[in-house]
């Protein structure tokens, strides 16, 4: 059964209607607040195939006011790298000994990055960290040299963005107690990266539908049409 507050939620918010941005921000800030700072995110439903490889949709967005979440960071390196990711704010920093951690099944971390010197190894962890999202990558600029720019970049609120099984996509976008303004600029950031990242090998609508929802609320759709490449 919903809660009280979940069919406040619904007379405030018409299901049938796609709204602009701006007005779906409003609405979701109309919505009565949960007793916890809520995370507010985007769902994309896409027109692609994710069973093939040239139909992934995935990136990384710098979201103008951050994610409003405190980012754990994990750098694999060793030397100068290291050093360099300690100075930047990284919770974890190390090569064996993170290596044999994670094989050992440890994964209290949000973000793992890898200088391309490490990725030789870390590359075997694939079956522990990949199911979990959680294996440094180029396209995502988790695989770098420049260590210390990564993890700042992380810590400020970049975020990726990944098709799943079903051609979806979540992204979070902040806070429930973030400004709408900040709410709109970050949801804007996120809109426009997905638009941008679509493969060229998809014909027709690419995003079938968009809704912004916070963790306890119902979903307010979003009228994507002002975006292009859709």
């Amino acid at each position: 059964m919903p809660s009280k507050r979940f069919k406040k939620a619904l007379e405030v918010v018409d299901g049938k209607k796609a709204y602009l941005l701006k007005d779906a921000v409003q609405v979701l800030a109309k919505f009565p607040k949960a007793k916890f700072n809520e995370t507010v995110d985007l769902a994309f439903r896409l027109g692609v195939d994710p069973k093939q490889s040239d139909q992934m949709v995935r990136g990384t967005v710098p979201l103008p006011h951050g994610s409003g979440k405190t980012v754990r960071v994990l750098v694999f390196a060793k030397g100068n790298a290291a050093d360099a990711a300690k100075a930047a704010g990284a919770e974890h920093v190390g090569f064996e000994d993170m290596i044999a951690k994670c094989t050992a099944g440890w994964a209290d971390f949000d973000v793992a990055i890898a200088t391309p010197e490490a990725m030789v190894e870390v590359r075997k962890l694939g079956k522990v960290l990949g199911p979990r999202g959680l294996m440094p990558n180029p396209k995502t600029g988790t695989v770098t040299e420049d260590t210390a720019k990564a993890v700042k970049e992380v810590k400020a609120g970049r975020v990726e963005f990944k098709t799943d099984k079903a051609g979806n996509v979540h992204v979070v976008v902040g806070k429930a107690s973030f400004k709408p303004e900040q709410l709109e600029e970050n949801a804007r950031a996120v809109i426009e990266a997905v638009a941008k990242a679509r493969p060229s090998s998809v014909k027709g609508n690419y995003i079938s539908s968009c809704t912004l929802s916070a963790t306890m609320s119902p979903p307010v759709r979003v009228d994507v049409r002002e975006f292009s490449n859709n």
